[in-house]
């Protein structure tokens, strides 16, 4: 029998350069589900990310601290317990420049992939 599920035990570690952990639990390269990802995050205290533009729709869950958005000039907080969508081609600047660290989950429709961010050069 062909089981109709899939339980994700090692999400695949993205590796970064800013402190933030990135657990890809489903997508482009733990899967290679193109369609949709989805990833554990944690973003440290005075962690942000350039300016992008992204081609999917991104889903934020807010797990634990607050996060920051920067989304086509309007500034976004959340804390814990909200979410929010943002719709592809956006500009948008995520960023943590709070005291504690921001736990959250993202979801990406398609999935996140560096080929779709078009991240500003810095």
């Amino acid at each position: 029998m062909n089981k109709k599920y899939t339980i994700q035990k090692s999400p695949f570690i993205v590796p970064t350069t800013d402190g933030k952990l990135i657990e890809e639990h489903f997508g482009n390269v733990t899967d290679g589900n193109s369609k949709i990802s989805i990833a554990h995050m944690i973003a440290p205290p005075g962690w942000k990310e350039p300016f992008q533009t992204p081609e999917f729709d991104e889903y934020t869950l807010i797990i634990k601290g607050k996060k920051q958005f920067i989304i086509d000039g309007e500034t976004v907080v959340l804390q814990s317990g909200q979410s929010i969508k943002i719709e592809k081609n956006s500009r948008v600047q995520y960023s943590n420049p709070f005291k504690e660290q921001c736990e959250y989950i993202a979801i990406c429709l398609p999935a996140f992939s560096m080929d779709l961010v078009n991240r500003e050069e810095v």
